[in-house]
C-alpha cells in the first residue's frame, strides 16, 4: 500500500462530502449539511440507546447485530430544546410515527427482540470506541470493487465521510496519531485520530432493507485486517460543514 510520511506542516487530504448523526444507537442515521463538533462528538449523535434488561455484560445496548431491522427505524421530528438536535419521534419500518419515549415504541422493539428493553438517554453519548468516526469514499469504493458490490456509505455508519484527493483505499490508516483539521483556517475544528475502526457484522446489513451480505465484512478482513476508517477524539470544537477542506498535520 502506498504510504506517505507527513511532516509537522499541514497537508490537505480532501474535503467533507457528508456528515451524519445517529441519534439512537443502531437506528438509521440523519444526514445534515453541518453539525457542531463538541467535546462529546457531533451534537445529537448517539444520545439514545435501548438497553437489554437483565444484561450485566460490558455491552448492554441493543444493536442491529442482534436485531437487524433496528436500522430500518428512522429518528424524526428534531428539536433543540435541550441545546442539541434530538428526535422527538421514530418512524417505524411500517410507516408509523411513534414518540421516542412512548410505550408503543418500547413494546414494539421488545416484541421484535423477544426480550425486555429500556430506553436510556446519556448526555455524553453511547459510543463503542471513540466519539467521532471518519472514513473516505475511496475506502468504501475499494471495498465495493473487491466485493463486486455497489456499496451504500450508510453501511459504515460513519460521522464524517471524506472525498479525498488520493483514491487509494485505507489511506485513513496513515492518519492514526495525527490531527485532522476541518475548514479553511488553521484553527478550525479538529480531531486526534486515535485508532483504526475495526469492523463488526453491521457492515453486512443493507441500510435500506436490513438484509445481510457477508461478502462485505469478509472483504474488509481480506483487504485490511478487518479495519475500515478511523476513530478520533475531539481536540478543538466548532462547526463542520459539507465542503470543508480537511488537512492533516
Amino acid at each position: 500500500m502506498w504510504c506517505v510520511q507527513y511532516s509537522d506542516t499541514m497537508v490537505q487530504v480532501g474535503r467533507v462530502s457528508q456528515i451524519v448523526r445517529y441519534p439512537i444507537k443502531s437506528m438509521a442515521g440523519t444526514i445534515t449539511a453541518s453539525a457542531y463538533l463538541g467535546w462529546h462528538g457531533l451534537e445529537g449523535d448517539r444520545r439514545f440507546a435501548f438497553r437489554r434488561l437483565g444484561e450485566d455484560g460490558g455491552f448492554p445496548w441493543l444493536s442491529a447485530s442482534r436485531l437487524p431491522e433496528l436500522i430500518l427505524y428512522q429518528p424524526v421530528g428534531f428539536e433543540e430544546n435541550s441545546g442539541e438536535p434530538l428526535p422527538t419521534h421514530v418512524q417505524t419500518p411500517t410507516g408509523s410515527r411513534l414518540e421516542i419515549g412512548s410505550a408503543e415504541l418500547l413494546n414494539e422493539l421488545s416484541e421484535r427482540f423477544g426480550s425486555a428493553l429500556e430506553l436510556m438517554k446519556l448526555k455524553h453519548g453511547i459510543f463503542d470506541e471513540a466519539t467521532v468516526s471518519v472514513i473516505s469514499e475511496a475506502t468504501i469504493a475499494g471495498i465495493g470493487r473487491e466485493a463486486e458490490i455497489d456499496l451504500d456509505p450508510r453501511r459504515f455508519r460513519t460521522n464524517i465521510l471524506l472525498q479525498t484527493d488520493r483514491l487509494d483505499p485505507f489511506l485513513e490508516d496513515e492518519w492514526v496519531g495525527r490531527t485532522l483539521i476541518f475548514g479553511e483556517s488553521d484553527d478550525g475544528p479538529s480531531v486526534n485520530v486515535t485508532m483504526r475502526d475495526e469492523r463488526c457484522v453491521m457492515i453486512n446489513l443493507d441500510p435500506a432493507t436490513g438484509e445481510k451480505d457477508s461478502r462485505i465484512m469478509k472483504t474488509v478482513v481480506h483487504l485490511n485486517d478487518n479495519n475500515a476508517g478511523v476513530y478520533a477524539t475531539v481536540l478543538r470544537r466548532g462547526t463542520i460543514r459539507v465542503g470543508d477542506r480537511v488537512n492533516v498535520t
